[in-house]
């Protein structure tokens, strides 16, 4: 096809796009192709409706073959991501204040940096008429947001990649703009420690009566979440603060209403 060349060299690199529950096989091929125009390589599906693989999905890809070809299929985000130390999501609404919330100039600046220092990062995309739920993003590590007319802030799935894309790419043409990391001996925990963490915490909080009333339980564990994640930790990091919670876990559990604090409960959100 027109502005394709097959003799030049191919560039596919960069972090993974992730779709998560995408309908549409057209969708996702726009997506392949926005990836491809702008050297992204890795797209990653959180049980797409449709099925995988698609041949309307490789139609639309207008000849991104590498990129439908690599297409990994994932049955949940947590497992989606595992393997990745950093994670952008994106959305268009107001979120609760706990992440961070970047510019795509400078969420492409930063993605770049990480992959200069060999770090795994992806970007999260929603769905194509709900976008990401409260608990997608509370995976992230920071959200990134386009800068678009507040009246008509909907994006299609296809442009929102294709928008990331290009500051990814516009980011390595323009190195003296990429901030540096310092060097660090630590290896940058994973997802699927992170996610870990979660669980562990929330479990000894759970044995606890932490999690008070019951209906707020799912509301309270997005917030603590969110707080959580607010940061990168490293993998040693991870194992310091399983190593605090498992410490903690070894001091008798009781009844949970014995164990609420006064003063909290039916005002925690």
């Amino acid at each position: 096809m027109a502005g394709t060349n097959s003799e030049r060299e191919l560039i596919a690199e960069g972090p993974a796009i992730i779709l998560v529950e995408p309908q549409l096989g057209e969708n996702i091929g726009m997506v392949a192709r926005a990836m491809a125009n702008f050297g992204l390589g890795e797209l990653r599906l959180v049980k797409p409706r449709d099925g995988w693989p698609s041949e309307k999905a490789r139609s639309a890809a207008a000849k991104a073959d590498h990129v439908i070809d690599g297409t990994v299929v994932y049955e949940t985000l947590e497992e989606a991501i595992a393997d990745l130390n950093f994670v952008y999501a994106t959305t268009a609404r107001q979120r609760d204040g706990f992440k961070p919330v970047r510019s795509p100039l400078t969420a492409a600046s930063t993605l770049r940096a990480k992959f200069t220092a060999g770090e795994k990062t992806g970007i999260l995309f929603g769905r194509e008429k709900s976008g990401l739920t409260n608990e997608d993003v509370a995976l992230a590590d920071e959200i990134v947001t386009f800068p678009v007319n507040p009246a008509f802030a909907s994006l299609n799935i296809a442009q929102a990649v294709l928008l990331m894309s290009y500051e990814w790419m516009k980011s390595g043409m323009e190195d003296a703009s990429v901030p540096l990391f310092t060097e660090i001996d630590q290896e940058p925990a994973t997802k699927e420690e992170v996610v870990g963490l979660f669980e562990h915490l929330e479990e000894a909080l759970d044995a606890r009566g932490y999690f008070h009333p019951v209906h707020k339980k799912p509301k309270m564990i997005d917030n603590l979440r969110a707080v959580i994640s607010r940061r990168a930790y490293t993998s040693p990091e991870i194992k310091v603060m399983r190593g605090v919670v498992s410490v903690l876990d070894r001091f008798q559990r009781g009844p949970r209403d014995e164990m609420r604090v006064e003063g909290e409960g039916d005002d925690r959100d």
